[in-house]
């Protein structure tokens, strides 16, 4: 028996404005989540995520837990697969894993770096601090009695612009698996209706109970497109793949190209080359171009972001190098199209213009003004008359009103994991910060 564990090193815990509220194995890319990925190549759920303890309290459907700073995930009764969230491995090609671990233990190691142990039974668990170290200290830090090493296939992300910008390739390789021609276990090839217009050679694959509208154009010249179960695309709607459209989407007119989505997003506009991760707003008009969006975000009407210079040059972002959101550096993404990454529970105003490679911590409200640029912290609330800290009392309730409109509750760890991000952020206590009430404010985010 063997029980898979995921863990985030420190690197991955530096990707903001995402890890800051949930593992970086729960960030979608192509057509998987990255846990999701790693679970079906070794054919495993993952029982926990270790080296993020302030993540504690994490929870959404199909996650594991993620302990606290000195808990465990049980005792080591099996052999432990401890494996890193950001290692991506090939999608159909088993993995060269023996069938039992060796007394010593085994480091796996991709292209040079470590990306997780195989342990035998009552080897002890790596703590979640060790977890935390990165490149050659992953294995000295964590596993001083590791035997030796074994090379697996994949690669390993290092920076989340990496989503966005391999996120096509990704949804090809995914679609072309699991769902070679279209057929898969859970969907079959689309019979399009009168009126929708198919044109190219890849295959448009549908789970049950999509509907697709007249009017809508399916363009597969240039890769796969998978709607997933209850997804609804209205008419006026032109889908250019390769795109995953996540079950219970619904697309309300306008351009999506090379896009994934997560569950029950509602799109129009214009989304280019883009990752959305869930439960996102974009209801009306506006462009979103080579963007990271994370969960429960709503973006009001207009609301768009640049995702070129006029100089055609490359685009720097500021990002915090730890786990913390403090004390942000300037990095070079080497790319001429990057664009916005908008971290959890994020809000824009009508009109609404960011500028590319801005970071948006999680919480944050945004209202039209000057163009929003570079990091904003989280629990931000940007307008034309500057910034100031969101209430911790009133994002609550507007976040559990907003997360109850789909059936999903705030439960209470998810609710503590966030207080304790508005301290960090504020540089106050735990659920203090003055700001803005905008539970009761006269601003519009539709």
């Amino acid at each position: 028996m063997r029980t898979l564990y995921l863990f985030d090193d420190r690197v991955a815990r530096s990707w903001h404005p995402f890890s800051t509220t949930r593992p970086v194995g729960e960030l979608l890319f192509g057509a998987l989540l990255l846990r999701e990925r790693i679970e079906r190549a070794v054919g495993l759920r993952a029982r926990a995520t270790l080296g993020c303890p302030e993540l504690q309290g994490f929870s959404e459907a199909g996650a594991p837990p993620v302990p606290g700073s000195g808990e465990t995930s049980g005792p080591p009764t099996t052999e432990s697969l401890i494996v890193l969230g950001r290692w991506v491995p090939p999608l159909t090609s088993a993995l060269p894993l023996p069938d039992q671990a060796p007394p010593g233990g085994l480091r796996l190691v991709c292209r040079g770096t470590p990306v997780g142990w195989l342990l035998p039974v009552d080897a002890p668990l790596p703590s979640p601090e060790a977890c935390s170290l990165n490149g050659d200290e992953v294995g000295e830090g964590a596993d001083p009695m590791v035997g030796g090493e074994l090379e697996v296939p994949g690669n390993v992300l290092d920076r989340p612009w990496t989503l966005m910008a391999q996120n096509a390739e990704r949804i090809m390789g995914d679609l072309a698996g699991l769902y070679p021609h279209g057929h898969g276990p859970d969907a079959a090839p689309l019979d399009p209706p009168p009126g929708v217009w198919v044109t190219g050679v890849h295959p448009v694959s549908a789970g049950a109970g999509v509907e697709v509208a007249p009017g809508v154009v399916l363009d597969v010249r240039d890769g796969p497109i998978h709607l997933s179960a209850g997804v609804r695309v209205e008419p006026r709607t032109h889908i250019q793949g390769p795109a995953y459209i996540g079950a219970g989407s619904h697309l309300l007119g306008g351009r999506l190209g090379s896009v994934s989505c997560g569950p029950v997003c509602k799109l129009h506009g214009e989304v280019d080359s883009s990752v959305l991760n869930g439960f996102v707003n974009k209801a009306h008009d506006g462009h979103l171009g080579h963007a990271v969006v994370g969960r429960w975000v709503n973006l009001g009407a207009m609301t768009t972001n640049s995702d070129l210079k006029n100089t055609y040059g490359p685009i720097r972002v500021q990002t915090a190098p730890g786990a913390t959101p403090l004390n942000p550096v300037a990095v070079d993404t080497g790319m001429i199209k990057v664009g916005a990454f908008l971290g959890d529970h994020v809000r824009t105003g009508i009109g609404t213009l960011l500028n590319g490679g801005v970071m948006v911590g999680a919480g944050s409200t945004l209202f039209a003004g000057p163009v929003i640029s570079g990091w904003i912290p989280p629990f931000s609330w940007v307008s034309a008359e500057g910034r100031q800290s969101v209430r911790l009392d009133a994002f609550l309730t507007v976040a559990a009103r907003v997360m109850d409109r789909r059936g999903i509750p705030l439960d209470e760890g998810v609710r503590e994991l966030l207080t304790r991000l508005h301290g960090v952020a504020s540089g106050q206590g735990a659920g203090s910060g003055a700001g803005p009430d905008y539970g009761r404010a006269g601003r519009r985010t539709r």
